[in-house]
């Protein structure tokens, strides 16, 4: 199984902390070995920590259970 990062973002916790989040889309091999055609996604912090997606701006923690709110992306204008 092959992973690709497609994004990331910063999300936030209750207390105040910023996280940095990662998207990854991963391939699943079928049964004959051949890349699947529904590419999964998955969500980790930088430093590793697996995170399950509860809906678009909402995510858990695995390890601590800790919810975090997706930031809203910042433009700057040039």
């Amino acid at each position: 199984m092959a992973a690709v990062l497609v994004g990331q973002f910063h999300a936030r916790d209750a207390e105040g902390r910023v996280y940095s989040v990662h998207e990854f889309q991963e391939s699943t091999p079928s049964q004959d070995g051949i890349a699947g055609s529904e590419p999964v996604t998955t969500y980790r912090l930088a430093i590793g920590d697996r995170v399950d997606k509860v809906t678009d701006n909402e995510f858990t923690l695995k390890q601590s259970g800790v919810t975090i709110t997706r930031e809203p992306q910042t433009h700057v204008a040039s």
